[in-house]
């Protein structure tokens, strides 16, 4: 991906996986932008320029899954991977449902976040 085709759009609540997962999209040569919360993301007005979603699903305030949805209700439908530290089934079905291209329980293997992120960049 060069610069002008979009970035990669991380909410993380923890400021650790944020800066490891930007570190990790930066040597794969990807744009990417951080944000501490879901309500952080909407007053930015950054996904618009998103091309991939990489949430938390346990954020304060509005969770992955409920920043997801409201996304896509206004008709921006991004690829969504979701990342938590707490895997629980209902929550993976959840995720599936919302139509989630990924789900990463942490610690996760970065080589497959950036495969699974290729394959949904949009076209060059």
């Amino acid at each position: 991906m060069t610069t002008g085709e979009g970035v990669i759009i991380v909410v993380d609540d923890d400021t650790s996986m944020s800066q490891a997962i930007e570190r990790l999209l930066a040597a794969a040569g990807l744009r990417s932008r951080c944000f501490g919360s879901a309500e952080e993301l909407l007053e930015s007005g950054a996904s618009s320029g998103a091309a991939v979603l990489i949430l938390d699903i346990q954020l304060p305030g509005m969770s992955g899954l409920d920043l997801f949805r409201q996304l896509s209700s206004t008709g921006h439908v991004l690829p969504a991977i979701f990342i938590t530290g707490q895997d629980r089934p209902n929550i993976r079905e959840q995720a599936q449902k919302s139509g989630a291209v990924a789900y990463f329980t942490k610690p996760f293997e970065g080589r497959e976040l950036i495969e699974v992120i290729h394959r949904h960049l949009p076209a060059a």
